[in-house]
């Protein structure tokens, strides 16, 4: 596990678990070997409650500008063991998956929310086929998750978390599924069946739309 992670897990870990006391449940079903997290994303604080969660180094994604140069952020992000992705559409985007391969390969874990973006109106949204290829080109079983209550602690336009009497934050771990047979879609819409089965949310069979950046 990386310092920088480490720390940050010792302190705003920490804070998120004594000051929301989120609930966490099958985390036996995360293999000791490589795997990648798949769940439902419903706020920014998705990220920041499962990395306090996890007891492993969790890769995330990150803008590839983030690790350009020596600023705060860039320092930050590469400590943290994140894995950068470009914007820029095409080959560029595939490098997002040439980095998260040799972390999967030596055991690590990825997480990916394959809705592609945050659901606007807390309902589960066509999953996008990513997180089954990069499963299939790494070798290792994708892990559904589900998360409820991060969207009422955290809304889409808040900033930070905050305290909101009764809201409680939960998330479910489910037994790894193998995506090696059938097609990429079909593999994708069993992990999203998967997802649902874990939050009970109504299913919209068509993709997110995609928030504006920076919302």
């Amino acid at each position: 596990m990386p310092m920088v992670y480490r720390l940050a897990r010792a302190t705003a870990g920490r804070a998120l678990r004594w000051g929301w006391r989120p609930r966490v449940g099958g985390l036996e079903h995360i293999p000791p070997g490589g795997a990648i997290l798949a769940g439902n994303h419903l706020s920014v604080a998705d990220e920041l409650f499962l990395g306090a969660l996890v007891p492993r180094h969790v890769a995330f994604w990150a803008k590839a500008e983030y690790f350009r140069g020596h600023r705060p952020v860039g320092l930050l992000v590469r400590g943290l063991g994140a894995i950068p992705v470009e914007r820029a559409g095409g080959r560029a985007v595939l490098t997002a998956f040439d980095a998260a391969v040799p972390v999967l390969r030596r055991g690590g874990l990825v997480a990916v929310f394959p809705e592609g973006t945050r659901s606007p109106d807390g309902r589960l949204y066509r999953g996008r086929t990513g997180a089954v290829r990069l499963a299939r080109l790494a070798g290792v079983p994708i892990v559904p998750f589900g998360v409820s209550g991060t969207d009422v602690v955290q809304p889409i336009h808040a900033r930070r978390p905050r305290r909101v009497p009764g809201a409680q934050v939960q998330y479910t771990f489910g037994r790894p599924v193998d995506v090696e047979e059938g097609t990429v879609r079909a593999a994708t819409d069993a992990v999203m069946a998967r997802i649902g089965e874990l939050t009970g949310q109504e299913y919209v069979p068509s993709y997110a739309p995609l928030l504006r950046l920076g919302r």
